[in-house]
């Protein structure tokens, strides 16, 4: 039920001065209250939505794969491809073979990281291009395009190894810091920085095929972040990768197919497995329908039957232990200000449209009560604990008892 507050103006007569709700509670106040209890569900709601666009942001180019040129860790090769884009090398960071044969332009190097994802049509396409070829920590590979070089059997650990030899990038280095080595059998090719306990095989090694240049370094730790800057290594990775104003960066990823046709497109995933893209739509339409079906309306309320007849009595009782265990003092104080208007307001034969000032001013005339007290009483403020509830009560009784006599 709702029914208005009410004031008096100086001379004594009560106006309308807000709207009371059948809670006890104005249209402002249950709005505060509305706006306190989701705060703290506005404020989840927030951080969800404030997560779910960082997380849409592009995140920055950081890579995380051993001697990739965007990875800025210690195992990265960042700082070595920073330094050859400010001397004008233009780096083309690649994964895939068919990647590599697209950027490759005759006149290019093509540095390959690591062999243990290539296969051997793989190899064979890298020994196919015309341009010269740089391989890092790629025994396997050297080996199968230089069938005269074989990899060292040393044990010999990583240490401060002498050029030894007549390479002038070699030369220029001096020292570096690697281990294992190639050996050339075939003793057409440069070997340099011999390892201690086998002067035959060097870390680096050099062999020309024609116009194209094959460089084989057999560690990768001189070209990473961490021991770029110890000893000649430095020296020897710049003079190594910035022959040609065009490096192609080849790191092999595990999801690389291998096959290159003739086009130099590779095959996809779902050139092997065609039922992919067919699976993937149905399943989206699928998804599609059941979200569809789920967020659908519930539509209106629908009355049924209660199976037991519960009495008025019980459900007024039970009523009261939820206002009483929820401490709604304020809930119970208008249900029993309403239910007492209402009552006076048909004892005293005024239409349910009445509005607070005619109430009192009937009261008032009936009761001989004043009509700030009447105001007071009906429309005052809601009590705030079980005493003045308890008193309310019995004031309004009493109200009732005043009306009512004959």
């Amino acid at each position: 039920m709702t029914t208005p507050t009410t004031t008096q103006d100086p001379s004594g007569a009560p106006t309308a001065s807000a709207e009371v709700l059948g809670d006890g509670s104005t249209g402002r106040s249950r709005a505060a209250h509305r706006w306190r209890r989701s705060r703290p569900w506005l404020a989840l709601l927030g951080v969800v939505i404030v997560g779910g666009v960082v997380l849409t942001l592009p995140a920055p180019p950081a890579g995380t794969a051993l001697g990739a040129p965007d990875n800025p860790g210690a195992s990265g090769s960042r700082v070595v491809a920073q330094v050859l884009e400010r001397q004008g090398v233009t780096i083309e960071h690649v994964t895939t073979t068919s990647a590599v044969v697209a950027a490759a332009t005759g006149d290019s190097t093509v540095l390959v990281i690591g062999d243990q994802w290539l296969t051997d049509d793989q190899v064979d396409v890298l020994a196919g291009l015309e341009d010269d070829l740089v391989l890092v920590d790629a025994g396997w590979a050297l080996t199968s395009i230089a069938p005269d070089v074989v990899a060292s059997s040393t044990t010999a650990s990583r240490g401060a190894r002498a050029a030894d030899c007549s390479d002038p990038d070699a030369v220029a280095a001096g020292t570096i810091t690697a281990a294992g080595g190639y050996e050339d059998l075939a003793r057409t090719a440069r070997v340099c920085f011999p390892a201690p306990d086998d002067a035959t095989a060097g870390a680096y090694l050099t062999l020309d095929q024609g116009v194209r240049r094959i460089t084989a370094l057999s560690d990768i730790d001189p070209l990473t972040n961490a021991s770029v800057a110890n000893d000649g290594n430095a020296a020897l990775v710049l003079r190594m990768l910035g022959r040609h104003d065009h490096l192609v960066w080849y790191v092999p990823s595990y999801d690389d197919l291998g096959h290159v046709d003739e086009g130099g497109s590779g095959t996809a995933l779902t050139d092997l497995v065609p039922w992919v893209r067919p699976v993937a739509g149905w399943l989206v339409l699928v998804l599609a329908v059941t979200v569809v079906w789920r967020a659908r309306r519930l539509g209106p309320v629908v009355p049924e039957p209660l199976p037991v007849v519960v009495r008025s009595a019980e459900a007024t009782r039970g009523r009261g232990r939820l206002y009483r265990r929820a401490r709604a003092h304020g809930h119970a104080g208008a249900a029993l200000r309403a239910g007492t208007a209402a009552r006076v307001a048909h004892r005293l034969g005024l239409p349910r449209s009445a509005d607070a000032p005619s109430l009192v001013d009937a009261l008032a005339r009936t009761t001989g009560r004043s009509t700030r007290d009447l105001e007071a009483l009906l429309y005052g403020p809601p009590p705030t604990d079980d005493a003045g509830l308890l008193r309310l009560a019995d004031d309004l009784h009493h109200l009732e008892s005043e009306v009512h006599r004959p």
